[in-house]
């Protein structure tokens, strides 16, 4: 990375952020990574510096059931916080992520507010610039009992790699931010105000995690294990497999504390390392708890959250390769386990975890791999031999959710005793389909192939 010893342009980039009338602890936090940029730090975390978790002292999420009394006696002092800040462009979607019918005909955001309704539960949701207004229009439209609380995440100036200063692009001046991270989630509680909010109201512990994860509930062992330990905060882990080599991974640093590693913070010479599960064999789920007043004391005491910096190497516009070459500064919100020295780590089994991030997971959403209970809590078949299942489907003909819509109309195949699916070509299914076992779908015409009602697939199947 280039070097400067001068931050001569940071009075523009303040007056920038300034203009967008962003808060003064928004302008100091991207401040303070800045002059780390200036400094010639990297935000790279090497294998020198930290050390391997031993599975022994995490605890297991299988021997905390005798907490869930006090988790219920709880619950009114709890929250959930979600991730609402997702467009979902990969899949072709221009609204946000939680729109999208996921199950049964239902949007993310409608089983969400189902939970909580249930659970009695408070809801928070902290939206981007790009879905907050969606999200008002859809959130009215459901006329839930009790309309979430909502706050907004924050910008960051996109950073020109030639120069330091700040980027300008007058044809499309929103590509001169770029959001910075769900890390900014502290932040963003703080300055909107929710924060003091909840703790007005005694509502000090907080489950946060994405919208599109729909096994990530607000669960009553897992909030008393959290509460009764007075843990400040504490990361939800999963057994690292061969499809988790890209997520970050959790780590004890050299001071002792725990640290989060993403793969954007791992220098390309150790990437074998960062990719070996026997090494480091959890990673972050990206379900955090958290409590209220620790987090409020942290922010008050060092005016900002200082979590570890992701400095990624962008284009200015990501459509445009010959645009100019910028820094994103980004945080992740499961850093914050680094700051405090009593967090804790629980490992916790996988239907806490599948996100819908392509198609290819929507697939397995949809099917009867995982129910939805009456609670609104999607499980994991208790009929399946396992609890992963390999999806990948064509992206020519799935990759957008119209195109995979069209080709699933009368409903998805039954995937409870599929191991792996592959599908190459343009396929579209009828209703009661089963797949069974491992499963490769070929169609080599250039005319779209029909599997007909009722067919039962094993095996490789060329069309």
């Amino acid at each position: 990375m280039k070097q400067s010893n001068s931050p001569k342009h940071l009075p523009f980039f303040i007056s920038k952020m300034e203009k967008e009338k962003l808060p003064p602890v928004v302008i100091d936090t991207f401040s303070y990574y800045y002059k780390k940029i200036l400094a010639g730090e990297t935000g790279l975390v090497f294998d020198k510096d930290i050390r391997p978790v031993d599975p022994n002292e995490i605890e297991d999420f299988n021997n905390i059931k005798d907490f869930a009394p006090a988790g219920r006696n709880v619950l009114k002092n709890a929250v959930i916080i979600t991730l609402n800040g997702g467009l979902g462009t990969s899949m072709g979607l221009t609204t946000a992520k939680s729109l999208l019918e996921v199950k049964n005909g239902k949007t993310f955001l409608e089983i969400i507010l189902n939970q909580t309704e249930q659970l009695g539960v408070k809801l928070a949701l902290m939206n981007s610039f790009s879905t907050h207004e969606d999200t008002i229009s859809a959130i009215s439209k459901l006329n839930p009992i009790d309309f979430p609380l909502l706050f907004l995440q924050h910008k960051f100036p996109k950073i020109l790699r030639e120069g330091f200063g700040p980027a300008t692009w007058p044809d499309n001046t929103e590509l001169e931010w770029n959001p910075p991270g769900h890390g900014d989630i502290y932040t963003a509680l703080y300055t909107s105000g929710t924060l003091q909010n909840l703790i007005n109201d005694k509502i000090i512990f907080a489950f946060i995690s994405n919208s599109d994860n729909l096994g990530a509930t607000m669960d009553e062992s897992l909030l008393g294990y959290f509460s009764e330990n007075k843990f400040p905060v504490m990361m939800e882990v999963a057994e690292r497999t061969p499809a988790d080599l890209k997520g970050g991974h959790l780590a004890r640093h050299r001071n002792g504390r725990y640290i989060l590693r993403e793969a954007a913070q791992c220098p390309n010479d150790e990437l074998n390392a960062f990719r070996d599960i026997g090494c480091y064999g959890f990673f972050n789920t990206n379900n955090i708890w958290i409590n209220l007043i620790y987090l409020k004391d942290l922010i008050e005491k060092n005016k900002i959250i200082h979590l570890p910096m992701m400095c990624n190497p962008k284009t200015l516009d990501p459509r445009n390769e010959e645009s100019p070459a910028v820094y994103q500064i980004e945080t992740a919100m499961g850093a914050a386990i680094s700051l405090f020295e009593d967090a804790a780590a629980i490992k916790v089994p996988r239907s806490r975890f599948f996100p819908v991030k392509k198609c290819n997971d929507l697939l397995a959403v949809r099917s009867d791999c995982f129910p939805l209970t009456k609670e609104n809590n999607l499980t994991l078949n208790p009929k399946r031999k396992s609890d992963t299942i390999k999806i990948n489907l064509d992206p020519k003909y799935y990759g957008k959710i119209d195109l995979f819509d069209e080709r699933f109309t009368e409903g998805v195949p039954s995937l409870v005793d599929c191991e792996s699916l592959t599908i190459e070509g343009d396929v579209r299914f009828e209703k009661n389909i089963l797949i069974k076992g491992k499963v490769k779908i070929k169609n080599n015409n250039i005319s779209q192939a029909v599997i007909k009602e009722g067919t039962i697939l094993e095996g490789n199947v060329i069309l």
